[in-house]
């Protein structure tokens, strides 16, 4: 499957911001979908998931009630509705799709074997 995230930006403090990531080439709804984040020098933070049916979605603490994951398998996108965002929420937003993921890697990037080239969010104070 092929991912393309779309929807960084510049945005201020407590502004927000939708990331999008559309998935091609695969059976969308089969896969396990998340986003992570990335700063230079950092490993890859996990920020959201969502699972196949969207049966459920998990976050990063600092995220939680910020952030919300969605999907809508009949148009293949993943959507990540960011509010009151923060400088320290500044990252490359990555894309992530795992056909075989399971509830203990679902926090990982090992549970995940496709990946989107990522789009800049940039928050000012």
């Amino acid at each position: 499957v092929q991912l393309q995230a779309s929807g960084g930006g510049l945005v201020q403090a407590g502004g927000s911001l939708r990331l999008s990531c559309v998935a091609s080439g695969g059976t969308f709804s089969s896969y396990v979908m998340a986003w992570f984040r990335q700063v230079p020098g950092k490993e890859r933070e996990f920020v959201a998931a969502i699972t196949r049916a969207s049966g459920s979605s998990y976050y990063l603490d600092s995220v939680k009630g910020r952030f919300t994951i969605s999907r809508d398998n009949a148009k293949n996108t993943v959507l990540l509705q960011m509010n009151s965002l923060k400088p320290e929420d500044t990252a490359v937003y990555l894309c992530a799709a795992g056909l075989r993921t399971i509830l203990s890697s679902t926090r990982e990037p090992r549970g995940y074997g496709f990946w989107g080239q990522g789009t800049q969010v940039t928050v000012s104070s």
